[in-house]
Formats: C-alpha cells, structure tokens, sequence
C-alpha cells in the first residue's frame, strides 16, 4: 500500500479488496476515490479537484445535463426492449445511420438501405456479436487482429485481445499482426506500408497452413492499446483488400475511436482511409450508459439471421436510445468535432514543443483529443521506458491531472479526455507534464 495513503483510502482499498478479489484493478499507486465529476473535471471525497484527460466514456463531459435528463425522463416513463415498437430506437438508428457513409446500393423506395443496426450493452457485447456474424455471413472461423490489441473480455472476444491475452491461450484460429507504426518501423517512407502488409500476407498463410480462411480482420482504428501508432499512409485500404480476397470482413472497432473523437473524421476508419463491412461502438455512445451497437451491410445480417436470431434483453432499450439520441444531439449543438480539431492542434503544437525540450520524448502521434507521447531510453535506440511513463502517469495524478500509459512496451502516456476539453484544459495539462518531466530530468 502507498505508505501515504490517508486511512479511509487505505480502509476502502482493503475492502475492495476483499469483496471484489484479484481481478479489479486500480489506475495509479496512491488510489482516487472520486465522488462527483462535471464537465472535464472530477472531484475527490476531500473536495480537490482533477483535470481529467483520460477518460473517454464521458464524451461529451462527465454528467452532462441535456444526456443526464434524457435518461432520467425516459427511465421515469417507461424502458422495455427490442421485442416491442419504440420510436426510440428507430429514431436512434436513424441518427446513427445518417453518420456511416453512403456505398452506393442504388436509389427509390426498392433501394436497400446502405447499412442495419444492431444493439448491445457493451463493446464487448457489440464486437462479440460481430464475430458471430462474421463467421455466419463467411463461413469462415480465422480472426486476424493486431499484437497488443483489447477488443472486449467475453470468452470469445479475449483471445482477439492480445494485450492481455498470451498466445498459447487464443487458439490457433487466430493470428496476430504488428501495429503498423511509422515510428518504430523498420523502413521508411512508402516502404513502410509494404513492411506491414507481408505482416498480412504471412497471417492468411498462417491460417491457412493451420486449415483456417479468415472471417475478419479486427481492428481498432485508433489502435489505443497498440500505442496510438501513426499508421501508413495507404496500409488499412490495401490490407482490407487482401483479408477480402482470402474470403473475410473487416472490422472497424471505433469503440475508441468513433463520434469524432479524432477530430477530422467521425469515424477512425475514415481517418485511415478504408470502408468496413462492420463497425462497432461502444459506451462513449451513451456518455457512459451502458449501450453499444454493431452496424453492418445488410446482407450479412440477413445471412446472420437465416439460421440464428438474436436478442439482447436491455440492448437498444429506450432508456438507452434517449441517452444515445442526447449525446448525439449535444455534438451538433457545441460543435464538439470542430472544438477537438481546434484543441486538438492546440495540444498537438504544445506536446511537440515539449518534445523539442525534453529528450525523453520520443514520438508524439494522435489527432483530436487522442494523443500518444512516446517516451523513450534515448531517441537513437527508441527503447520504451515504461518506468518513465509510470512515473509520469502517477506525478500527472498527483499534480492534478488524470492521464493513462499504453503501448506493448507499456512506455506511452495516452491523453483521450472528453470532447469539452478546451484550451484552458489543454494549458493545465501542459504545465503539469512539463513540470513532472522536468522533475525527472528529462
């Protein structure tokens, strides 16, 4: 235990400890109890406040009101589930809908619709569902995910998440690529693409070797877990392609990545330039309410539901879809994907600015309010140094700003705070992680 941690923290530590075993646990070293949050900043049972620049649940701002009151309407008139008619859902899939690109499947009332919606409770619930429908509309068993991913931890979606799961425990019908970085790649330039494609090719042998076609290729489109790479220009595209020809789907996991929390795009895979066959969202969707949803071209959802049928008791409830419907409305109204592009170059120019200072910093990547800052030995080796970023991390908290750490070589402070975020935000931030890297002498 911390050997400050103030007693009640130390007492409600062992408690949880006791009651909830093992498995939990918790992001820095001397522990937070927070008890009420607003907008970009939480608060502790001692009334001091935290900037918080890591959790992306909140999208549009912890308890915001216009979601908080949506929820607490519909939930005092009434939430049942799919298995009845609701205008809510169907207004919520509209919206959602509305936000996928069009792919050209014809125009008059005959047309079928560019994409379907299905709904769950959680990322891992949607990209659950997903595999199944993957393997039902292909045929085919085999996954292709990156190294150091995290799709979800349901018995079938934890294998596909690699960060945590070793490889003699995925199974073989699963195959693991490198997360395609432009920094830590071995080539430069356009090679760079062509480096991490062979990556592919050799995983449809693998496969293949093993008696196994893919059925999809998962992959989150922010790569959060991976360490929020700078991908090859030019790469997703002609990778998709390939998993295509061999017989299997992509999969654009924006449980991260969606509602533009890149900035210039809604959607990370258009960030990467690549149209999916499914995409998966997750609780931002809902601002932290327990909702999730797979869109999907229709014919594999018809192909989905030729011998099986799916329901999901509080997946798409109203509760749920007004929740989704608040979120999405609050976007529009403060403009939040312009604000993360203006803050987002705002952070962007102040992190590289640090970087010219301190020499620590290896890499600085991300766009909108989701940065990755490579912290490194030395920049002629760029070996990760995960104690750095620890310590970094766990001065950030103590200083007054919440940040996380990521990347296989566990070395990269991640910044993904709410959409509000604003540049008064941003100048806290910087002052803090330039103080703690000053403190370390980097």
């Amino acid at each position: 235990m911390h050997p400050g941690l103030p007693l009640s923290l130390e007492s409600l530590s062992a408690r949880r400890a006791r009651l909830l075993g093992p498995a939990y646990r918790l992001f820095y070293d001397h522990p937070l109890h927070l008890v009420r949050g607003e907008g970009a900043w939480v608060w502790d049972t001692e009334g001091r406040r935290y900037l918080d620049a890591y959790n992306n649940v909140p999208h549009v701002g912890h308890c915001h009101p216009r979601v908080v009151e949506a929820i607490r309407a519909q939930a005092a008139t009434l939430n049942t589930h799919t298995r009845y008619l609701h205008e809510a859902i169907l207004a919520c899939s509209e919206r959602l809908l509305d936000r996928l690109p069009a792919v050209n499947r014809g125009t008059g009332p005959s047309a079928s619709p560019d994409w379907q919606v299905m709904y769950a409770c959680s990322g891992t619930e949607a990209n659950d569902l997903t595999l199944r429908i993957a393997r039902a509309a292909t045929g085919n068993e085999g996954v292709i995910v990156t190294e150091h991913a995290y799709h979800g931890n349901s018995g079938a979606i934890t294998p596909l998440s690699t960060e945590d799961t070793p490889s003699k425990r995925r199974g073989d019908h699963i195959v693991t690529i490198p997360a395609p970085c432009r920094y830590r790649c071995p080539v430069d330039g356009a090679a760079a693409a062509a480096h991490y494609l062979e990556a592919v090719d050799r995983a449809i042998e693998t496969l293949a070797e093993r008696g196994h076609r893919p059925a999809a290729l998962f992959l989150d489109t922010v790569l959060s877990s991976e360490g929020v790479p700078d991908v090859p220009e030019g790469w997703l595209a002609a990778a998709v392609d390939r998993v295509r020809a061999a017989g299997g789907l992509f999969v654009a996991d924006e449980v991260q990545a969606g509602f533009a929390r890149t900035g210039t795009h809604f959607w990370g895979f258009q960030r990467l330039g690549a149209l999916p066959d499914l995409v998966t969202m997750g609780k931002p969707m809902g601002n932290g309410h327990p909702v999730s949803a797979v869109v999907a071209r229709p014919e594999l959802l018809a192909r989905f539901a030729a011998d099986q049928h799916y329901f999901n008791t509080f997946g798409g409830n109203p509760v749920s879809c007004a929740a989704v419907l608040a979120v999405l409305a609050v976007m529009g109204e403060e403009d939040l994907q312009a604000r993360a592009v203006r803050t987002g170059e705002v952070l962007r120019a102040g992190l590289l600015e640090l970087a010219g200072r301190f020499e620590v910093i290896g890499d600085v990547r991300g766009s909108g309010l989701f940065f990755g800052v490579d912290l490194v030995l030395d920049r002629d080796s760029r070996a990760p140094d995960a104690g750095l970023a620890r310590r970094v991390m766990n001065g950030m908290r103590e200083a007054g700003v919440l940040v996380g750490v990521t990347g296989a070589g566990g070395n990269v402070v991640k910044v993904r705070p709410p959409m509000v975020f604003g540049e008064g935000e941003v100048g806290v931030l910087l002052g803090v992680l330039e103080g703690v890297l000053g403190a370390e002498g980097g």
